[in-house]
Parts: structure tokens; C-alpha cells; sequence
């Protein structure tokens, strides 16, 4: 194996090694990593770790493109493993693998969805993985509308200024879809992660026992929210 290969392997496996140990800070510490202390934990001096990660915002922006990611993942595969004309049955199963991600990995989740990290500002790179959840969540409304499942709301459902708006942003991210019905998909979206939110983080303690039906019912409203058709 040539040299350059085994470096290249070396340091991809030295890269991995590293978010791992982040990743236990996390869960531990929260947001406020210390590469000083995650070199601490690898045996490493701490200058070594710099040549992998330069500061600490490398570091959180690898770990939270992973993460990105990873949901973005769950969700795409949950909706695309359903009848493909169920459209409900197709968001109960996305939202479902969102909320069963966050609940695997709550200090990912809190790393995305939480408090804002202080002096660390997202960079570009992180924008198109932030988009996989949404992305996958109301581009079902769009093929819903393409297969003949789902009629657009009235157009003057919207305040004029939100459809100008709403226009812009379909025309960028979901060509044809009308701004009304993304309107409803955003509402949509908002509320499953305000939900998973509000019982991951404690909201929920002593006032619902069963999480999982009290989930899928919320589910269920968000869907009659949008306009989704009954299951098939």
C-alpha cells in the first residue's frame, strides 16, 4: 500500500477517534468542548490535536454536520420505506425516526436543536445537512401534489408579505410547490421538532405518562394540520 494511502487511512481513523471522544464530552459537558481536554483524554498533548481540528468550531462543525446528517439520514430512509402514495403513513413513519434519532442521541440532538453554542457561528458548510430533515419532511407534500394526493390550499391562506416570502423559498428549495401548502408543511416541521424537544428535554415530565401514543397523536393532528390525506 503506497504511503500517501496509509497516512490518509492514519488520519481518517485519527479524525474519527477524536469526534468519538467529543462526542462522550457532549454528553457529558454539553457544548462547551475543550480540545484540550479531549487530547487529554486520547493521550495526546494537546498541539498534536490542533493538527486535526484548528479549534474548537472545526471541531463542533464536523460534529454537528454528522449529525445533520445521520437524522437527515433516518428520516429520508423512514419515508421512503412506506407505500409510496400513503402519504401519512409515510410522515408518521419520518417523524417517528426523527423523535427515535433524538431520543438515541440527546446530546446530538441538544447540539442541533438546543441552545445556541455562545461565540460559535455555524459556517456555510453546514447548511445543506441542516436541510436533509425538512428537505425530506415537506418534499413529501410536493410529491403528494405530483401524484394527485393532496390539493394546494387557497393562495390567500397567507398573509401577502409571508407569500412573498414563502415564494422565494419554494422556488429555491421545492419547485411547483404552492407557498400555502409549504406554509403548512413549515408548520409542520416547527411543531414535530418543538415536540421532540419539549420531551427530550423534560417538558413532558409529570404531565404525560405514555410518550409514545401521546407522540403518535400529536403526529396525527400535525398531519390533519397539513391536509394529508387518510391512510391508505
Amino acid at each position: 500500500m503506497p504511503a500517501s494511502s496509509i497516512r490518509a487511512r492514519v488520519r481518517t481513523e485519527m479524525l474519527d477517534e477524536i469526534k468519538a471522544v467529543a462526542r462522550r464530552h457532549l454528553a457529558t459537558d454539553g457544548a462547551n468542548l475543550s480540545l484540550r481536554a479531549v487530547a487529554r483524554d486520547m493521550g495526546m498533548v494537546s498541539s498534536a490535536i490542533y493538527r486535526y481540528f484548528p479549534s474548537r468550531d472545526d471541531l463542533l462543525t464536523a460534529l454537528i454536520i454528522e449529525a445533520y446528517d445521520a437524522l437527515g439520514e433516518a428520516v429520508e430512509i423512514a419515508a421512503a420505506d412506506r407505500d409510496q402514495l400513503d402519504l401519512r403513513a409515510r410522515w408518521q413513519a419520518a417523524c417517528r425516526a426523527a423523535r427515535d434519532w433524538a431520543l438515541a442521541h440527546p446530546s446530538e440532538y441538544a447540539l442541533l436543536y438546543g441552545s445556541p453554542v455562545p461565540g460559535y457561528a455555524a459556517p456555510d458548510d453546514t447548511v445543506g445537512p441542516a436541510q436533509r430533515p425538512p428537505l425530506a419532511l415537506v418534499g413529501l407534500l410536493r410529491e403528494g401534489l405530483e401524484a394527485g394526493l393532496l390539493s394546494p390550499p387557497p393562495a390567500d391562506e397567507l398573509p401577502p408579505l409571508l407569500h412573498d416570502d414563502l415564494t422565494e423559498l419554494a422556488d429555491t428549495l421545492f419547485p411547483g410547490l404552492p407557498p400555502a401548502l409549504l406554509a403548512r408543511g413549515m408548520a409542520g416541521w416547527t411543531q414535530l421538532f418543538g415536540l421532540i424537544s419539549f420531551e427530550l428535554f423534560g417538558r413532558l415530565n409529570r404531565t404525560v405518562a405514555h410518550r409514545d401514543a401521546y407522540f403518535d397523536h400529536q403526529v396525527g393532528l400535525l398531519a390533519d394540520l397539513i391536509g394529508l390525506p387518510p391512510s391508505r
